[in-house]
Parts: structure tokens; C-alpha cells; sequence
């Protein structure tokens, strides 16, 4: 009999662990917050609380486990780092569940910054750029170039580069960060944002306060992607898998 634990506080892990249920296969669901487990399906065992690397094996080797499934955020890479590597060191088969649409981030998402440049020239209103100065030459296209802020460092050359590219010396904004949400809220206001850009930087490097500043301002987010493609499994694919040979 299969036994899975799985690592999962999002939509799919929720849907895999109600499934799960569903099947008779014994799980253990474990969650970062106890507000996370008030989301899980009745009936589900459920570990609450951030583990590092060794409790997680330590978490693995305490029961029969047979499986270990990561199904948590797309941008929590360290999370995903330490599973893997803890499956790994115990000699648990790892399946990852990866994210297939824009799911619960409700963004856009473009495979590089050209690709970004073309989405934007089909959306509406003024575009906060935080890609970095080293990242705006596909941004500054006629038509384009006049309706993006670009937030860089407060340095000669990145102010520069802005100026030489031809966006608007009144939509330059050049500051040092770590920005909070409430700043990047403040920004997206006074600048009467309507989509904000940024790179794949996962639940850190400042992700986050991006995305809830977003959704906060009621603006779109469009993320430019990681040149890697995560590899993995959909949700159906792991209960093809996990359905198979139950004995």
C-alpha cells in the first residue's frame, strides 16, 4: 500500500489531498501555517508548521512513506531545494507537481523580455519595469517606451542607460531597494500603474511584496520567467502514477 506524504499548502495540493482521500491512500499533508490546515479537506492528516532540510528527513524516515509529492508555490524554491534534497538522502521516489496556468497568482507570464515587450503592447495603461537597467532595451519601442517606469538603482550609469534608451525623464525612478508592499503600493498609485513587471525571483528577492502590492493596486502582473523549465509532473499525471500498482 502506498503511503504519500505530501508538501503542499496551494490550490493543487489541496485538490491532490482531497483525491487522495478520495482513493483510500493513506497521507500525511504537511503545511506551513495553521491557518493553511484550516484549508485542507476534512479528514486529512495533516503536519503543521516550516521544517528546514533535516526535519524534513527526519519527517521521512519517522513513518513507511513510500512517496514524497512537493506540490508547493512555484516561487518557494528554497522549500522545493530542501525536499528534493531530503528525499534524495533518504531514498524516497520525489515527485514535483508543477503548476501548468497562472493558477492562484492570477498573472501573465512571458518566456523572456522580448515576449514580455510584445504582451505589454497589447495591454493597456502605464507599465512599472523592475527588471533591472541591464534588462530595458527590448521595453523601449515606440509607442511603449512612453508608458513604462522603469525602477532602477540610484547610480550614473542606470539613470544613463533610461535617458539614452528614450523612456521619460518624469517616469525614471531610481531607488535602492528591498521595497515593502506598502511602497511598491504607494508607486503603483502615484504612477497610475496598470501592469507591473518583473522577473521569476520565487518567494524571495522581493517576489511576494511585488505580487500583493499588485493585486492590492488592482493591477496585472506580468512575470518574466526563469530561462530554465522546471521539470515535473501535472496534477493528473501524479494521480495516473500514484493510482497505479496499490498493492
Amino acid at each position: 500500500m502506498k503511503y504519500i506524504l505530501l508538501f503542499g499548502g496551494t490550490g493543487e495540493g489541496r485538490e491532490l489531498a482531497a483525491w487522495l482521500l478520495e482513493q483510500s491512500i493513506p497521507a500525511l499533508v504537511c503545511v506551513a501555517t495553521g491557518y493553511g490546515e484550516t484549508l485542507l479537506p476534512p479528514g486529512v492528516e495533516a503536519h503543521v508548521g516550516r521544517m528546514d532540510r533535516r526535519e524534513m528527513e527526519a519527517l521521512m524516515a519517522s513513518r513507511p512513506f513510500t512517496h514524497v509529492v512537493d506540490a508547493t508555490h512555484p516561487y518557494a524554491v528554497e522549500v522545493t531545494a530542501n525536499i528534493k534534497g531530503a528525499a534524495e538522502k533518504t531514498g524516497l521516489p520525489l515527485l514535483r507537481l508543477v503548476r501548468q496556468s497562472d493558477g492562484e497568482d492570477l498573472c501573465h507570464k512571458a518566456g523572456d523580455m522580448a515576449t514580455a515587450a510584445a504582451m505589454l503592447e497589447r495591454l493597456p495603461g502605464n507599465v512599472l519595469l523592475t527588471t533591472g537597467s541591464k534588462e530595458l532595451d527590448a521595453f523601449a519601442r515606440p509607442g511603449l517606451v512612453e508608458r513604462c517606469c522603469p525602477r532602477v538603482l540610484p547610480v550614473p550609469d542606470s539613470l544613463s542607460r533610461c535617458l539614452e534608451l528614450g523612456f521619460l525623464p518624469k517616469h525614471i525612478i531610481c531607488m535602492q531597494g528591498p521595497f515593502s508592499k506598502e511602497l511598491n503600493v504607494a508607486l503603483l498609485r502615484q504612477y497610475h500603474i496598470k501592469t507591473l513587471v518583473t522577473k521569476d525571483t520565487g518567494g524571495y528577492g522581493g517576489f511576494r511584496a511585488k505580487a500583493e502590492a499588485a493585486r492590492e493596486a488592482g493591477c496585472a502582473l506580468l512575470v518574466v520567467e526563469r530561462p530554465r523549465e522546471e521539470q515535473g509532473y501535472t496534477l493528473e499525471e501524479i494521480q495516473a502514477i500514484l493510482k497505479e500498482e496499490r498493492a
